[in-house]
């Protein structure tokens, strides 16, 4: 832990101490007199309560949102410190529902998951039946016990409890639903961001909301989130997970249907720097490649394309992805065969290469077929008989060209990918 977060942490620390004896102070008699030094020697200062430990955590973790590494490494020592001091708390002093609460939220913010046994341990004069579920079901959920804490944890009303503790619960509830509810999972976390705006908490929140939003085919919403973080959680230590996320849910959309859906994105995208723009660009046009998605690919490709200047690896894999989205279609087939032809093999990586042979060879087959733009080059389109018609390939038959392709380059290609955009683009500086 770094001189800079020792003494963040300590600062929060001889705070919270300094608000005790403050408190203690405002409940001393106007009328008591006595000498302040004898006083000051013979009370010691109060102990902060755990209510307002945890409140120093979060704001040590709400600093993680917004980029702190120093805070996200010193979390793990506040973390050893708070816990030590809950566990040396009297039994007497768990009595409070309110410290309860507080025990709750420690540890679905990364405390010692001891703590929830030792209060349940102590029975109902501490852990009433009211709480008991809460209790249960936070210990279930951080064991990952997923059974046991959906049962405990999904029918509590997160409104009853105060703002904090609402969206931790909203936000473990979301999780617990997400495969069999979405749509309730992404009402969970809309409720998330509204209790506790510019935390830690919305800042995960908004993460998880973007690929529940893309598999539940809310693209507008999707979109909407994403900006969203992408302009107020940008520099999140955690941002690298929503990079992944951004990615993947990209990876599935068809822009190709909707044009100011496109356009849309492509505005969401302005909010990346330009080297992870066109990467996420080339990522997803190879993935529309792959699912047939012959236009989206190309929009996709071509706007890869703008951003390759000074890089010929993702220039040549650019190229590629645009010129195999367009071999299918009799307009641009002879353009784009030419296009592939003049790729440098050297400069792409084995599926690639694996995806330029076969875009080839599949452009030579189509080039020959009866009626093809390629047959139509050489000599003029004669009449066709009704028999010669019957014989002649459809346009069908060329879209299964590119169904071909699919077969080659499987889904972990494009997982693959992810993982390394990630590796190169978790850190996002100023």
């Amino acid at each position: 832990m770094t001189v800079e977060v020792r003494q963040l942490a300590a600062l929060g620390m001889t705070l919270l101490f300094a608000a005790g004896a403050a408190a203690n102070e405002s409940s001393r008699p106007t009328h008591a007199a006595a000498d302040p030094a004898v006083e000051q020697e013979a009370r010691p200062l109060s102990a902060p309560s755990p209510l307002q430990m945890v409140r120093t955590l979060h704001l040590m973790q709400d600093q993680i949102a917004t980029g702190s590494t120093e805070a996200h490494i010193g979390q793990r020592g506040l973390l050893g410190v708070l816990d030590m001091r809950f566990m040396e708390l009297a039994p007497e002093a768990w009595q409070n529902g309110k410290n309860v609460h507080a025990a709750v939220s420690f540890v679905l913010s990364g405390g010692n998951p001891g703590l929830l046994r030792k209060l349940l341990d102590l029975g109902s004069s501490v852990v009433t039946e009211n709480d008991r579920p809460l209790v249960e079901g936070a210990l279930a959920y951080v064991e990952g016990r997923e059974e046991a804490a959906y049962n405990a944890l999904v029918s509590l009303d997160p409104r009853t409890f105060p703002p904090t503790m609402s969206a931790q619960l909203s936000l473990v509830q979301s999780a617990l639903v997400v495969r069999k509810d979405p749509a309730k999972s992404d009402q969970l976390l809309d409720f998330v961001r509204l209790q506790a705006p510019g935390t830690l908490l919305e800042e995960a929140a908004l993460r998880r909301q973007v690929f529940v939003a893309s598999q539940t085919g809310h693209v507008e919403k999707f979109q909407s989130l994403a900006t969203d973080y992408l302009r107020r959680f940008r520099h999140s230590v955690y941002a690298g997970n929503f990079r992944q996320r951004l990615a993947s849910a990209t990876t599935r959309i068809d822009f190709g249907q909707d044009k100011s859906r496109f356009d849309s994105f492509v505005t969401m995208m302005q909010e990346l720097e330009p080297e992870a723009r066109r990467d996420l660009y080339l990522l997803a046009a190879r993935s529309s490649v792959e699912q047939g998605f012959t236009k989206s690919a190309r929009l996709l490709s071509e706007e890869a394309q703008k951003l390759v200047e000074g890089d010929p690896a993702s220039a040549s894999r650019a190229k590629l992805y645009r010129a195999a989205s367009m071999i299918t279609s009799p307009e641009t087939i002879k353009v784009a065969a030419e296009d592939l032809r003049q790729i440098d093999r050297s400069l792409l990586p084995a599926s690639d290469v694996a995806l330029l042979d076969s875009a080839i060879a599949m452009a030579g087959h189509i080039q020959t077929m009866p009626g093809t733009a390629g047959a139509l080059a050489e000599k003029p389109k004669p009449l066709l008989t009704k028999a010669a018609a019957e014989k002649t390939v459809d346009t069908s038959t060329q879209v299964q060209g590119l169904e071909q392709l699919q077969a080659l380059s499987k889904a972990r290609d494009a997982l693959n990918r992810v993982d390394k955009l990630i590796k190169n683009q978790a850190s996002v500086t100023q």
